[in-house]
């Protein structure tokens, strides 16, 4: 869980999470809104290449071609394989006071014997159950990381240099670990990133309940906001067990993976920007807070109003909390809604945040219907249903336009993906409507996704109507999807946003597995 409640982020400097009311529902606002600063070290988060690794061009020692393999840039079927959970439980509070007890080589081969080989495809991950135990809120937190670290307590078990080197020479490149950081204090953590790092490896720190897994046969998903020149990115890590879990770890191994998220750069059209003047939300903004000569990069915070590029939308969106009362929204918004409830029955109420929002509705088979209309109707999506068969509960339905790969452009020609279309100088992307939402709940269906900025579209009543359907039926919908190109019939759609406690929208990463 990320909260300011928690010990989500490192307590030698880092700066911490924070996230603010941006709007609230009410008479200036139909709608729910957040604004969230975030080191992407924070919570479970994972690290990529250049977090050890210079830039080529930097001519720093260790310096190569990993360095540019930022978050955007790491292949995405690296973010998930078959978990080989290995069993360091003995070894949770084995160390002195400040120091970690060491995992090394012989761990992982006497998990080798009993199990398998380690190989490509594989994420090893090491469960400890220091998070089950210490993750905690603060001041009990504090046990988690600072009191490690002042040498007040045993540090977290990790994986020694050589322990790592191994891995790696098996094929392995993923790995996680239910500890704080992918290092053994206090004099080993660098030198461990490294060996992992330089042959291309990503790794979780701070995952959690590796317990529930079993040794092999599930799969393992790492997801976090794929951040521009990012070294590292808050994440949310999560497994599929069952029958499903061996063909899609299949794909994974095949590399049969697509990205299905935006970009997340200051310079690119991700944030609401309004119609007219003064009703924007929070931009998209990266802050350079600390240089580090080692690399010759500067460690970043990002600053983002809750639905930024590819994100979640949960109920509590557009839906106030239980006791509201709707004199209170302003006198058009009560108009349109005494036309919604005459039309579609009450208008809900909910306080589901991100958090609360189940992982396996955002996690199914997809469906991917390609629209082009400025509606998306019933009817449409009939039509679909004749020609390849009929919707079913758990699936995904995803709508297809190709908009966000025409229009995510930087710079000056930004204005025409939202903006343009906002203030009636463009035609609006195309939308769903209420009466669809109804259709769709009616068959089960509990999230859909498109490649367009919003679900609701460029008019305003329109876009309220539909999210007030969307979260009376307890749906949720992923917005800012591109690529859906990519995405073939029979393939599985995984999203996953990061688990920010009372957050009303959640940036996260979209991919699908075929």
């Amino acid at each position: 869980m990320v909260s300011a409640e928690y010990p989500v982020t490192w307590p030698q400097g880092s700066p911490l999470f924070q996230m603010t009311p941006g709007l609230r529902i009410g008479p200036a606002s139909a709608y729910n809104t957040d604004i969230i600063t975030i080191d992407p070290n924070t919570g479970t988060q994972i690290d990529v290449p250049p977090h050890s690794i210079p830039r080529p061009q930097s001519k720093l020692p260790n310096a190569g071609p990993l360095g540019l393999a930022y978050t955007d840039k790491v292949p995405v079927w690296q973010f998930a394989g078959e978990a080989c959970v290995i069993d360091v439980r003995p070894l949770r509070d084995a160390g002195a006071k400040g120091r970690s007890a060491l995992i090394g080589k012989r761990e992982i081969q006497a998990w080798e014997r009993k199990h398998r080989a380690l190989r490509a495809g594989d994420v090893v991950l090491f469960r400890s159950d220091y998070t089950d135990a210490y993750y905690r809120p603060l001041p009990e937190g504090r046990r988690f990381i600072a009191d490690a670290l002042e040498g007040s307590a045993p540090g977290w078990p990790d994986p020694d240099p050589e322990a790592m080197e191994y891995i790696a020479a098996q094929g392995v490149r993923a790995a996680g670990t239910d500890s704080p950081s992918m290092g053994p204090i206090p004099d080993l953590a660098e030198p461990t990133h490294y060996a992992g790092l330089r042959h291309g490896m990503v790794w979780t720190e701070g995952a959690t309940r590796l317990g529930s897994l079993p040794p092999t046969g599930a799969l393992y998903c790492m997801l976090g906001p794929k951040y521009e020149g990012g070294n590292t990115s808050e994440a949310r890590a999560f497994a599929i067990t069952g029958p499903e879990a061996a063909k899609l770890i299949d794909s994974v191994r095949k590399r049969q993976v697509a990205d299905l998220s935006v970009t997340l750069a200051p310079e690119r059209p991700l944030w609401w920007p309004g119609s007219g003047v003064g009703n924007h939300r929070q931009p998209f903004i990266t802050i350079n807070w600390q240089y580090m000569p080692t690399l010759d990069f500067y460690a970043q915070v990002h600053m983002m109003d809750a639905h930024t590029g590819t994100h979640l939308v949960p109920p509590s969106y557009a839906l106030p909390e239980p006791g509201f009362d709707n004199s209170r929204y302003a006198p058009e918004v009560r108009r349109w809604l005494e036309e919604y409830e005459k039309r579609f029955g009450r208008r809900g109420v909910s306080t589901v945040t991100v958090e609360q929002v189940d992982i396996g509705q955002t996690v199914g088979p997809a469906r991917v219907i390609d629209v082009s209309e400025p509606e998306i109707t019933a009817g449409q999506v009939k039509a679909f249903e004749e020609r390849k068969g009929v919707l079913r509960p758990g699936e995904v339905v995803l709508f297809r336009s190709g908009y966000s790969d025409r229009c995510f452009e930087p710079g000056a020609a930004a204005s025409r993906c939202m903006a343009d279309p906002l203030n009636g100088k463009a035609a609006s992307w195309p939308a769903m409507t209420p009466e669809l939402v109804l259709y769709l709940a009616g068959k089960g269906i509990r999230a859909v996704g498109a490649d367009t900025p919003s679900v609701g579209g460029a008019d305003a009543r329109q876009a309220l109507m539909t999210y007030w359907a969307l979260g009376s039926r307890g749906m949720v919908a992923v917005e800012f999807l591109t690529n859906l190109r990519a995405v073939p019939d029979n393939a599985w759609f995984l999203f996953a946003a990061t688990k920010i406690r009372g957050a009303h929208g959640g940036p996260g990463r979209a991919i699908a597995i075929y």
